[in-house]
């Protein structure tokens, strides 16, 4: 008895509607995707061994150049938004929706507070043309730092346990400068600061150096 052939069918697939999905989700993250604003300042952090990463959230960041200006940064735009109209009830700053979207929106923020509304009110070269990147003062005469760490756990809403306090120095900054950046958290009580650093390779033959070749032995 003869056998049946079944009729083959093509297993080829129109791929024309994936692609059309696919760029349209591109051009979507493309328009939609923020990217961070840059820094005012560039540092050269020191180096270490040590492995722990900066974490992403919950962290109060205070970045100070090679000349001593000291700049506050902090995640999360909701937080940001409430430390910033804190410190426009508090210092009558008259500070209008596009300047507090400015600093919502913005990176980190080196000025007296005084000056903040015209700072939030110009472009980042506009603010270094006037020289307005002053820098937060630190001094014991006006020591506006305390202020902006004061504000910055209150923007957290209660869940400043969780907070990190972070320092990013420049290699080349001042002693007397971390001095009095140390003296200020000491004062409010603030004992764990991290230091942001450098990766490097541990000494060889030192505990940490054979720490690193154990784990890398564990991973092969």
């Amino acid at each position: 008895m003869p056998k049946i052939k079944m009729p083959r069918k093509s297993t080829a697939i129109d791929m024309t509607a994936m692609c059309d999905v696919a760029f349209l989700l591109l051009t979507f993250f493309m328009l939609a995707t923020k990217f961070k604003p840059d820094e005012p300042v560039t540092v050269v952090t020191p180096s270490s061994i040590n492995t722990t990463l900066l974490p992403d959230s919950d962290v109060l960041l205070f970045t100070v150049d090679k000349d001593g200006r000291v700049f506050f940064s902090m995640d999360g735009q909701p937080k940001r938004k409430k430390l910033i109209e804190d410190l426009n009830a508090q210092y009558k700053l008259g500070l209008d929706d596009k300047e507090i979207k400015s600093f919502v929106t913005g990176a980190s923020v080196g000025t007296p507070i005084k000056d903040l509304k015209n700072y939030l009110s110009l472009s980042e070269d506009q603010r270094k043309k006037q020289g307005l990147d002053k820098g937060i003062p630190t001094d014991s005469a006006n020591n506006e730092l305390g202020a902006w760490i004061e504000y910055g756990m209150a923007a957290q809403g209660g869940n400043f346990n969780k907070l990190k306090y972070c320092i990013k120095a420049d290699n080349a900054t001042p002693y007397p400068k971390i001095k009095e950046i140390l003296d200020t958290f000491k004062a409010k009580h603030i004992q764990k600061l991290n230091l942001v650093t450098n990766l490097k390779s541990a000494p060889q033959g030192t505990a940490a150096w054979k720490e690193e070749q154990a784990a890398g032995g564990k991973k092969e």
